[in-house]
């Protein structure tokens, strides 16, 4: 299985450099949507629910401090052909959109909500949204 950083990279050779937080939510949207077209998780690692919306850990830890990013460690080659139809197809739909929006958007929709009952606005927080989460919400919304 290929790791988020292989995914962020294809997203950037594809979109061109942009901002931390527009990177993250796109690696959500495509984790999303792969496991509703594909039935599978298109990379392992886990999403967590921190203010801003979805995050990767291993993705910030790379980009941390940053605020627009051009590359990442990862290699786009080892995406497979289905992999690469659902980025593409989550670009075609996310990829224009600010990061300001996707985040907005994340916020309205149930796996962050449900994730950050309880927590702060302003808190990090670092509960797991989970894949049966994003899942059932994003399966019911085609």
């Amino acid at each position: 299985m290929v790791n988020v950083c292989d995914v962020a990279a294809y997203i950037l050779q594809k979109k061109g450099q942009m901002t931390a937080m527009k990177l993250q939510k796109l690696v959500y949207y495509c984790q999303a949507w792969s496991l509703v077209w594909d039935d599978a998780p298109l990379f392992k690692e886990q999403i967590e629910a921190w203010a801003n919306g979805p995050v990767v850990r291993e993705l910030y830890e790379y980009h941390r401090g940053m605020f627009l990013v051009d590359k990442v460690h990862g290699d786009p080659k080892k995406i497979g052909v289905v992999q690469k139809k659902t980025i593409d197809s989550v670009l075609k739909y996310y990829g224009d959109k600010t990061s300001q929006w996707l985040s907005d958007l994340t916020h309205s929709e149930s796996p962050w909500r449900d994730a950050r009952e309880g927590l702060l606005p302003e808190s990090r927080g670092s509960k797991v949204i989970t894949h049966a989460e994003m899942s059932e919400y994003y399966s019911s919304i085609t």
